[in-house]
């Protein structure tokens, strides 16, 4: 196994640049994302509850393929304007989140010197023409190549930033002998959490989106098991990541979201997963109601519930065996993809169907779910929690569980 990553202590992180100011404990804060394609609800929710909060990240600035930044959610206009000014009055900070996903042209411009400066110039500039209380770093989908780049990124951004937070949000990393029946020879991955320790000022860890990564999760469970995240799945993430990342710095990801799934059987006692869609909790309650269905807390502490449709029969054919891929730190379900004749891809743990029909699926993260990992946040000692997010769908059982 070749991980060339050293163990940093609580201890030893404390020798990291910290702007001369002591890392103290805290009580656990709570964050959010707001997404800009529902600004108008979410900015509405976050404001009517504006006093659970720590700090805020308006969701998000863009890069262009040459490294400048693209304003996607019109920061300047309404209904950003009065949110930011009101955030402030109530002394909670606002740090933008910056999201980039195209794996080459992060690397493209992080691998070069010169257009990086000129990446980390746009990104200071853009923070201190607005007095935002700093930014939030979100680089999904870099290739392990790009590791070296990417902290040289953040420490440059980190030093031109000054007193400004610097946020970094990651792929949640499993622990390998969960996510591997047998640990490949070379593993790679894409965020050197050293670095990440060292030049982040907050470590936002996605722990969510679960899936199937989890083998041993998995082969314990009886029936579907898709979560969006098990709390035992989100314990051994932050576990891992506290091995090597100071836990004031840890944020717990929570999601306030599930997913819709066709599951098909398959010959050997597993199950096929195709998404379908993405939800709020009240889709999956309107339908629970239309068909009289009762949701049930699984095993992995969130609500699921299954059904046949009556008007369409949902059948998934022979899907080829599926693959196992040891690299990066990859997003969804990375370890068991499958994909159909028709191109779309299909999750599960089994290379073939039965001949039983599929059905659906509806699982989902609920207020429950949501105050079961703030408790964990709280018993792992890390600094708080960040909510992907408020948009005005969230429902208000969430805001009894964060007082």
């Amino acid at each position: 196994m070749v991980i060339s990553v050293a163990l940093v202590t609580d201890a030893q992180a404390s020798l990291s640049p910290s702007r001369g100011k002591k890392v103290i404990a805290q009580p656990v804060e709570i964050s959010a994302w707001i997404p800009y394609w529902r600004k108008a609800t979410g900015t509405a929710e976050a404001l009517a509850h504006i006093k659970f909060f720590t700090e805020l990240s308006p969701f998000a600035y863009t890069v262009k393929s040459d490294g400048t930044l693209f304003d996607a959610m019109k920061i300047e206009e309404e209904p950003w304007v009065t949110f930011i000014a009101t955030a402030k009055e109530n002394k909670v900070k606002i740090i933008p989140s910056i999201l980039w996903t195209n794996t080459d042209s992060i690397d493209k411009i992080l691998r070069n010197s010169k257009l990086r400066k000129n990446h980390v110039n746009a990104i200071v500039a853009m923070v201190k023409s607005h007095n935002f209380d700093g930014v939030d770093i979100d680089y999904e989908g870099k290739d392990a190549k790009t590791k070296k780049y990417f902290s040289l990124f953040l420490h440059d951004l980190w030093y031109a930033i000054g007193k400004k937070v610097v946020s970094c949000t990651i792929e949640a990393r499993t622990p390998l002998d969960a996510r591997f029946e047998t640990i490949p020879a070379n593993i790679e991955y894409a965020n050197d959490y050293v670095a990440i320790n060292k030049y982040c000022d907050r470590v936002r860890i996605m722990t969510y989106d679960q899936g199937t990564i989890d083998l041993k999760l998995n082969a314990s469970a009886t029936g579907p098991y898709v979560p969006v995240a098990d709390v035992r799945w989100v314990e051994k993430v932050i576990n891992l990541a506290k091995q090597n990342i100071s836990k004031n710095k840890i944020v717990l990801g929570v999601a306030t979201y599930g997913y819709e799934y066709t599951v098909a059987p398959t010959l050997s006692g597993g199950y096929l997963y195709q998404r379908e869609t993405a939800f709020n909790p009240k889709y999956a309650q309107d339908i629970a109601a239309q068909l009289n269905i009762v949701p049930t807390r699984n095993r992995a502490g969130e609500l699921s519930f299954t059904y046949t449709p009556t008007s369409t029969a949902l059948v998934i054919s022979r899907l080829p065996q599926g693959t196992t891929t040891p690299s990066l730190d990859t997003g969804i379900f990375a370890e068991t993809k499958v994909t159909n004749s028709m191109g779309s891809t299909t999750f599960g743990v089994a290379s073939t169907t039965s001949t039983e029909q599929a059905f659906r699926l509806l699982w989902w993260s609920d207020a429950q779910a949501i105050q079961d990992k703030i408790t964990l946040a709280k018993k792992l000692g890390v600094r708080g929690v960040a909510i992907f997010k408020i948009d005005g769908g969230v429902g208000p059982d969430l805001w009894n569980v964060t007082r």
